[in-house]
């Protein structure tokens, strides 16, 4: 696989795909620039040797229609603020005026395209969107980590018409998780929280061999809990997966894995910053009750077998951390990972945003992955289409 540093990229068109899919509040506000700074050394790197970078990015879903409210005109003030090149965006990412903007480039400077999921063509991996893009640029870096797992006109598609590399952020991600797949420090814990169980199944299933320990909360851990025949009462949980869940279990006691569920946990009749709440054996779950946290049986359990770690793999928070009542699970988990003397993964945007709210350093953790899903896809063992045309 090429790298930035295999590029010279004086005076040359380098179109860099990077993940600025960015939160913002109701006034478009952003809320979280993590993933501007990360692209940041690769920008940095490209601009101070001379380059003309023109930077692509998707946000949000807008299933091919212009949406004022995912364009990407608030993320380009937010680049301005954060380095010393001169950055500009246009309105589009193909047609006459984005090339009449590429056209008047300087060396050293920084455009902007719009997002690019507003054209059909980007998702569908169109060839002729994909050209359009391509004669804007002599070269292809890749650094966008979080959107490799997708097979778009501009994480694969340009790597068919353009010398293509891998940026530095996408480098150290594929470094960092290749090497806890190949040979990772024992034990080996992961902690897996979040709703969805279809999103974990692969990182699941791929490490029963390899991890000493699974530590499950959130609405994944509701699932298995039914699957395993307690009582969830009204707590968000998969009924329709009672059967992949049940073999998840099954495999990992067979091989002397640790599966270990919530034993108590924090309940109430709704989700509210002023709920009234109660902590209960996951036994004692009855009637209209809903499972909104871990307990601090629990809590104190997970964070014990965190702390003899020598890595630890965190996708998704324990429980509902956004409101008062229901996070510290949550806290506790992300400050026990924090303390963790061994590696330290971290992956999400939820957990993430977790981490910030509870003001914890993100240089506290070993790497802080900007791709939940591709993430979760890498260290399934799955290959990556944004990955694998750089590898050709």
């Amino acid at each position: 696989m090429k790298t930035l540093h295999d590029l010279d990229p004086k005076d040359k068109r380098v179109l860099v795909r990077v993940d600025f899919n960015v939160p913002m509040d109701k006034n478009r506000e952003i809320t979280d620039d993590t993933r501007i700074k990360a692209a940041l050394p690769t920008i940095e790197y490209l601009a101070e040797r001379c380059a003309k970078v023109i930077i692509m990015s998707h946000r949000g879903r807008p299933k091919g229609q212009r949406v004022d409210d995912l364009r990407l005109d608030k993320v380009a003030a937010r680049l301005a603020s954060l380095t010393k090149f001169p950055v500009s965006d246009v309105h589009d990412c193909i047609g006459p005026d984005v090339e009449a903007a590429v056209s008047s480039m300087e060396p050293g400077e920084i455009l902007l395209l719009e997002n690019t999921r507003f054209h059909h063509g980007e998702e569908m991996n169109d060839a002729e969107f994909t050209k359009q893009i391509a004669k804007l640029g002599d070269a292809f870096v890749s650094d966008a980590f979080g959107a490799v797992h997708r097979a778009h006109a501009t994480t694969a598609g340009l790597a068919d018409f353009l010398p293509a590399y891998a940026g530095l952020l996408l480098e150290r991600e594929i470094e960092v998780l290749s090497s806890i797949l190949k040979a990772p420090k024992k034990p080996v814990v992961l902690i897996m929280g979040g709703a969805k169980i279809y999103t974990k199944i692969g990182i699941l299933k791929n490490f029963i061999d390899k991890g000493d320990a699974f530590l499950i909360g959130g609405g994944l851990a509701n699932t298995f809990l039914y699957a395993a025949g307690y009582n969830v009462g009204e707590s968000l949980y998969e009924s329709a997966k009672r059967d992949i869940a049940c073999e998840i279990m099954l495999e990992a006691e067979k091989d002397m894995d640790q599966f270990i569920l919530p034993t108590d946990v924090v309940v109430a009749s709704q989700a509210s910053e002023t709920a009234e709440t109660l902590t209960i054996p996951v036994s004692d779950l009855e009637g209209d009750m809903k499972i909104f946290d871990i307990g601090k049986e629990t809590i104190t359990r997970f964070c014990d077998i965190i702390a003899r770690a020598g890595t630890v793999i965190w996708n998704g928070p324990v429980g509902l951390y956004e409101m008062a009542p229901f996070s510290e699970g949550t806290r506790r988990i992300a400050e026990a990972v924090a303390d963790c003397e061994g590696t330290t993964i971290i992956g999400g945007g939820d957990t993430i945003d977790a981490i910030n709210k509870f003001g914890i350093a993100l240089e506290r953790f070993t790497h802080i992955s900007t791709g939940g899903g591709a993430m979760l896809e890498l260290l399934e063992g799955k290959k990556l289409p944004g990955i694998e045309v750089l590898s050709r």
